[in-house]
């Protein structure tokens, strides 16, 4: 995965992702994602392992399992919060076809949805983005706004003053200013403001609505479980709420906190028709992301290509295929 995206350049990757996924969410593709499932697991519950699948009838089915692990240990000191792997089986045959780790692609999607959600959302001249929370995802978040607004300053808040301190270097290829903020600086001068934090259940809002902008918009990254959220009630009903996926959303993302009226179109239908929503540029929104099944689908299928034309990759049989398939133990005769 790395090596690809090397070969052909973030900026290419991330393009293509981008670019992608807004074609695939406006042509409201034929797939179907069900919402993310999975179990609890160690510590009193606080980390989980979930499943995603996303299945085209009669072409392929993508499947990514996903492990949230935000306690540390020893055993764990070097390891991220989030581990990934993506799987693709062909529809006909049941077969396994390709399988990659998804912890790099799973930021990278997450990003590029942050993008085309931003694209039809904020302004187009939004040239200061805020990020509250500097972990890897602050990374791919601000890569693809870069590559959609013509952004000159990034303001930087995190609990952790080491992650804030940081950012600077792990994006220095963006060759933008970049600087830590207090909230209440990054609030009032942010075009585009990005929450992907760690905030515990019940722990929540991040983030204040005083003083912030009339234009801003907001890409709610950080809640994935419920009771966890990152915004505050009254900036939310204040706001243009857009979802992602919308029975996610409901369950564990930003719309937990919200009644079904005051919930706001689909990111797809904003993609289908961005002219009706259009006006709301100039007003408070919120893209309520909490990872759509769709976007790894298509982030797959981007890889996949790239794989294919750089040459990277390693083809292998991971089935036991008996030369009879009545009777498993063929090759012991």
């Amino acid at each position: 995965m790395g090596k690809i995206v090397e070969l052909c350049g973030r900026d290419v990757f991330a393009d293509l992702v981008i670019d992608r996924l807004h074609r695939a969410l406006a042509e409201k593709s034929k797939g179907v994602a069900p919402a993310r499932a999975g179990f609890s697991r160690c510590h009193g519950d606080t980390g989980s392992i979930e499943w995603m699948p996303y299945h085209v009838p009669g072409d392929c089915m993508t499947l990514k399992t996903v492990s949230y692990t935000p306690f540390r240990t020893t055993k764990r000191q070097y390891l991220p919060v989030i581990s990934a792997t993506l799987t693709r089986f062909d529809d006909e045959t049941g077969r396994l076809t390709a399988m990659c780790d998804a912890r790099l692609l799973t930021a990278i999607r997450t990003g590029a949805a942050s993008a085309v959600a931003s694209r039809l959302l904020a302004r187009p001249e939004s040239r200061v983005l805020g990020l509250v929370g500097a972990g890897a995802q602050a990374v791919t978040q601000a890569h693809a706004l870069s590559r959609v607004f013509p952004l000159e300053q990034i303001l930087v808040h995190d609990i952790e003053a080491s992650h804030a301190a940081s950012f600077a270097d792990r994006v220095r290829f963006l060759d933008l200013q970049v600087r830590p903020a207090g909230l209440a600086e990054l609030v009032a001068t942010a075009d585009i403001i990005c929450t992907a934090t760690t905030v515990g259940v019940g722990e929540g809002p991040v983030l204040s609505a005083d003083g912030l902008q009339p234009h801003a918009h907001i890409n709610a990254v950080g809640a994935d479980l419920v009771g966890k959220t990152e915004l505050p009630l009254p900036l939310l009903r204040a706001a243009l709420v857009v979802p992602d996926h919308l029975d996610q959303a409901r369950h564990e993302g930003e719309c937990q906190q919200l009644s079904e009226p005051e919930i706001g179109p689909r990111l797809s239908a904003v993609c289908s028709h961005p002219e009706r929503w259009a006006p709301y540029r100039h007003r408070t929104t919120v893209f309520d992301s909490t990872g759509h099944a769709l976007e790894d689908h298509v982030a797959l299928d981007v890889l996949l290509q790239l794989a294919a034309e750089t040459g990277v990759g390693e083809r292998m049989l991971m089935e036991h295929l008996p030369d009879d398939a009545l009777d498993p133990y063929t090759f012991a005769h």
